[in-house]
């Protein structure tokens, strides 16, 4: 009996001295990360024995480590990798490689290319870059908005209309991060810092006739500093099928590795270089990922944009701007993508998933100048907006706007202009200049989205297709006070009968 005993006691000792692994395992919220522990986490048990992570778990580890540090660096990168993209699109389809190489965007076709373009006025676009010195600009008087844009997607300074010029025509010199503006005072009207290399000249022109297009085209000059400032080279009528959404897969990390070859590292951006470099993606490093890192580059870059998209479609940090409707304002950050507190990380990175450029007129417009961008995805009942269904929208008369309004249809997919396979700018945006617009007896007007056109309205309507899902921006240029105040509002879609 008492050998019996003896050997239950020590069966008993024995248990209680095995290793983790023998033992049941924890929750990863419940352990307590101390002495031996088996913990059940979302990428499997982990095991620790005497507080060591044993070897079975080391990779693990890592390997999750390095897939969440990927989907969010997606996020943070999204702006400067559209940025690129667009530039090294507008390099290879337009052939705008030079100094002086200005694209102009007038047809459908060209316009489908930029992410969530407007199809009611030209633009005019030129990406260069300060590494081999400062440039002036010179911008001529006209009826335009524009701005200077930098890598992430900041405006250096707005031009025209809403920028210090006025609209009156100014020179400007821009200078890269390595130069000082102290350096070039009293040589152009504005002397302005970008914090990047990559610079864009973006410009939207408000009165679409020839004339004022010409006026531009004259007008609009640009050379390093110290050379003789040349007419812009304009490129246009390319009239071809193109595309400027961010790219998926190992070739988004492709474009973020070359810019990190481009560009200094701002101190902003120091902590998400750390968190790429296992990645292989960093200053001075050769993109080549293993079969390991390709795996994560793969998933990260996948959950960073079902994150994005997401976001851009429930906004959790931004509450509808007409209470009881779906419409967002779509800018919700700052001009500077930064506060005294923190990185404005989702906002502008759900805003520079769904479109490209921002400026002070577009972030922050007044009463009578600036534009204001309105964005939904859901209809009157709270769902979103699907493809094979008819909508209509109600537009109340007297839309509150200096200038103009506009209805444009944009891919969920793409997030460019919607290709339902019409030719004419008509088939995707609609606006109140438009002749071919059907008014009601009160000055109002209903648009309709969906693949069937109503009876006596095709005028009024805009096809979807398929399983391709949507978003519209409903514009307002120059808007009034009543949008401010509020006073003004636009229902939901609903559903049509």
């Amino acid at each position: 009996m008492r050998l019996i005993r003896n050997a239950g006691i020590a069966l008993l000792c024995s248990a209680a001295l095995a290793p983790a692994s023998l033992a049941q395992s924890i929750p990863l919220g419940e352990a307590t990360l101390e002495g031996d522990e088996l913990i059940e986490t979302p990428i499997g048990e982990i095991e620790i024995q005497d507080n060591f992570v044993t070897d079975e778990s080391i990779q693990k580890l890592f390997d999750e480590m390095d897939y969440q540090r990927a989907a969010q660096a997606y996020i943070w990168s999204t702006p400067a990798v559209s940025y690129k993209q667009w530039d090294v699109q507008q390099d290879e389809v337009f052939g705008a490689t030079e100094l002086g190489d200005f694209v102009v965007y007038l047809s459908l076709k060209e316009k489908r290319g930029i992410v969530t373009a407007n199809l009611t006025t030209p633009y005019v676009v030129n990406f260069l870059s300060l590494a081999d010195g400062p440039i002036v600009v010179e911008v001529p008087q006209a009826e335009m908005a524009g701005m200077f844009l930098d890598l992430w997607q900041r405006p250096v300074s707005d031009i025209g209309q809403t920028g210090p010029d006025k609209g009156e025509g100014a020179t400007y010199i821009v200078v890269g991060p390595e130069d000082d503006t102290d350096d070039y005072a009293g040589q152009a009207d504005y002397v302005i810092a970008s914090e990047t290399n990559s610079i864009f000249i973006g410009v939207r022109i408000l009165d679409p006739s020839p004339e004022a297009v010409q006026a531009v085209r004259d007008g609009l000059k640009v050379a390093r500093v110290g050379e003789e400032p040349q007419p812009a080279n304009v490129i246009q009528n390319v009239d071809q099928e193109w595309s400027a959404t961010a790219p998926r897969g190992l070739d988004y990390w492709r474009l973020l590795s070359k810019i990190y070859q481009e560009e200094p590292t701002r101190e902003v951006d120091k902590a998400f270089a750390a968190m790429l470099r296992p990645l292989g993606i960093g200053k001075g490093i050769e993109f080549a990922p293993d079969e390991r890192q390709t795996e994560i580059l793969l998933k990260g870059a996948a959950m960073g944009e079902l994150m994005l998209r997401n976001m851009q479609t429930n906004p959790r940090f931004a509450e509808p701007y007409w209470p009881e409707t779906s419409w967002y304002k779509s800018f919700d950050f700052t001009v500077p993508q930064i506060t005294e507190d923190e990185l404005e990380l989702d906002e502008r990175g759900v805003w520079f998933y769904e479109a490209v450029t921002s400026s002070e007129g577009m972030v922050n417009p007044t009463p009578g100048a600036g534009q204001v961008y309105m964005t939904t995805k859901r209809d009157s009942d709270g769902n979103l907006l699907r493809a094979d269904t008819n909508y209509v929208l109600h537009i109340p008369a007297e839309v509150p706007v200096k200038q103009f309004w506009a209805l444009t249809l944009y891919s969920e997919n793409t997030r460019r202009n919607y290709d339902n396979g019409g030719s004419e700018i008509s088939d995707v945006s609609l606006d109140s200049r438009m002749d071919q617009l059907q008014y009601n007896d009160d000055g109002s007007v209903d648009l309709y989205i969906g693949p069937d056109s109503p009876d006596g309205l095709e005028s009024n309507h805009m096809k979807t297709l398929g399983d391709d899902g949507w978003f519209v921006y409903f514009r307002l240029y120059a808007p009034e006070e009543a949008f401010f105040d509020k006073t003004f509002a636009l229902p939901d879609f609903e559903v049509a009968g």
